[in-house]
């Protein structure tokens, strides 16, 4: 049998933050990403998708931006949380799709070590971690650059 699920986060960029998407800081601005963790919005929605997927609620309910001991945490290490839960459950994470969707900077250069890092903390071949970029083609929070927003979906199967 298998399962899929999706997952999705945004978070607002600010002043005096560092930018890290699926666990990869990407260098050259002087904004990053607002929240209680790292803000690393990709990693989140993988998060979700695998939670999703394997019918263990969300996020927020694994992480809550309430406690203290997730203040400033490396959300590749809560993904690694999240896929030691999924694996012990009995299900097998098949693949993962995901999209960042951000006006700037430009993503192309740093598109292949945000898969590797995806694929390397989730115990994949880098072959079945896709990451893909848009942009919000100047309409909306994404659009005016006030954030970024990140969607995934993942496939387990049993066993």
């Amino acid at each position: 049998m298998s399962f899929a699920g999706i997952g999705y986060d945004s978070h607002r960029l600010t002043q005096g933050r560092r930018l890290i998407l699926g666990g990869v800081e990407i260098p050259g601005g002087d904004l990053g990403l607002e929240g209680h963790s790292d803000a690393d919005v990709l990693t989140h929605a993988v998060i979700d998708a695998l939670l999703g997927a394997a019918g263990m609620g969300d996020i927020g309910e694994h992480f809550p931006d309430t406690d203290e001991r997730f203040s400033d945490a490396d959300s590749i290490e809560l993904l690694r949380s999240v896929v030691a839960s999924v694996l012990a459950a009995g299900l097998r994470i098949v693949n993962v799709d995901c999209t960042i969707v951000m006006e700037r900077p430009k993503l192309g250069a740093h598109r292949e070590e945000i898969r590797k890092r995806l694929a390397q903390t989730i115990g994949l071949e880098e072959k079945r971690v896709n990451v893909k970029a848009s942009t919000g083609e100047g309409i909306g929070f994404v659009g005016r650059g006030e954030g970024v927003a990140a969607l995934a979906i993942v496939s387990l199967q049993e066993g």
